[in-house]
């Protein structure tokens, strides 16, 4: 197993990928998506400079080049590009609101994995939801009040329609439109998700591209008057079932898994890691389910990541781990010391639990 970091665009430059590899991560996941780039959360853009910049969402296809370059980029630090997570609102809308630019999307992200494919990067994470990650709270939720989010029924904002020209919390249209989105069904979602498998999988598998499918966060039935996909362990399976290949994998959020109010975290560790469906693992703990959970540190959650981490390993899983969310520590940087709190106990848990350094990996993964 290896150890990786989520890097999003406004952080991706070198002294992110330094601190990366001195905090023992060997692998980098990618969001190339202009989501975050103000969060309160996440570390403002710096003087370090990305060339990815801090410009809002385009709809310009990322280019073989600039692919290229960031994978070069991350390698001359001694580190891989494992994945880049997350397609631009604004390349897909219509292929998860079924509108009248869909066939033309259909294309457009197919021409995304073959780019990815011949830049060298072997995996697409993606989450196909409308209302997307929604409805956090934020408080003193982990060990000795250190900030952190969670999802409360009874506190979380109130669930709004969603206006039209935005999807997944983000607005893609460049003009204000009247209205909000029509409620969409389960069934209607489903079937939107068929369409897009079927079309894309083929490309994937010939572009030697995995596409990794992130569950629901947070994972109720219906969000902002939306289904949801996968609100439910099992609910993977469907997924995998639609179009059997390697191409069609998970990118498997334990903590979001652990926070389902159905099926237990370790069996869905067993049943997806048997059957080398997970691209890639979102690593994090939380106390509680829905609709009352909270992120906490690695370390003091429900989940025993030791127990977790010895089914991985006896599955045959050998791909990246990454703490995807992290409580922010009281110091003059929080992203950072809570990233490297948890990067260093994931490190020490895998070489308890396989017997060895996961430096001594690096070069197997595919």
């Amino acid at each position: 197993m290896n150890v990786g970091l989520g890097l999003y665009r406004h952080m991706l430059h070198r002294d992110n990928y330094r601190f990366a590899r001195q905090a023992g991560a060997t692998h980098i996941v990618a969001h190339l998506v202009n989501y975050f780039a103000d969060a309160p959360r996440l570390p403002a853009a710096d003087s370090s400079g990305s060339s990815w910049g801090n410009s809002i969402n385009s709809g310009q296809l990322w280019t073989v080049e600039e692919l290229t370059t960031l994978r070069k980029d991350i390698e001359a630090e001694g580190l891989k590009l494992a994945a880049i997570e997350n397609l631009d609102p604004s390349h897909w809308h219509d292929i998860l609101l079924d509108g009248p630019r869909k066939a033309e999307q259909l294309e457009d992200v197919k021409t995304i994995v073959r780019r990815m494919g011949e830049a060298g990067i072997p995996v697409l994470g993606y989450n196909f939801s409308i209302a997307g990650v929604w409805g956090h709270v934020t408080g003193p939720f982990a060990r000795g009040g250190a900030e952190s989010v969670g999802f409360s029924a009874k506190d979380s904002p109130e669930q709004t329609p969603i206006p039209n020209g935005h999807v997944w919390n983000m607005r893609y249209s460049p003009e204000d439109l009247p209205g909000t989105i029509p409620p969409v069904t389960t069934e209607q979602l489903w079937a939107r998700l068929t369409e897009f498998l079927q079309a894309i999988v083929p490309v994937a598998e010939e572009a030697g591209v995995r596409l990794a499918a992130h569950p629901d966060d947070p994972p109720m039935p219906t969000m902002r008057g939306h289904a949801r996909l996968v609100n439910q362990p099992h609910l993977y399976q469907k997924l995998l079932d639609i179009v059997p290949s390697h191409a069609n994998a998970l990118e498997f959020c334990q903590g979001t898994i652990a926070e389902m109010s159905d099926g237990d975290v370790y069996d869905a560790i067993d049943r997806y890691s048997k059957q080398n469906a997970i691209a890639y693992v979102h690593l994090r703990n939380v106390q509680g389910k829905v609709p009352e959970y909270h992120e906490v540190f690695i370390d003091e959650g429900d989940v025993d990541m030791f127990r977790a981490l010895e089914i991985y390993h006896r599955n045959g899983y050998d791909g990246v781990i990454i703490p995807d969310h992290t409580p922010q520590m009281t110091c003059d940087a929080p992203w950072h010391a809570g990233m490297a709190y948890a990067l260093g106990y994931i490190r020490a848990a895998i070489r308890a639990v396989t017997g060895s350094n996961p430096d001594s990996v690096t070069e197997t993964l595919a």
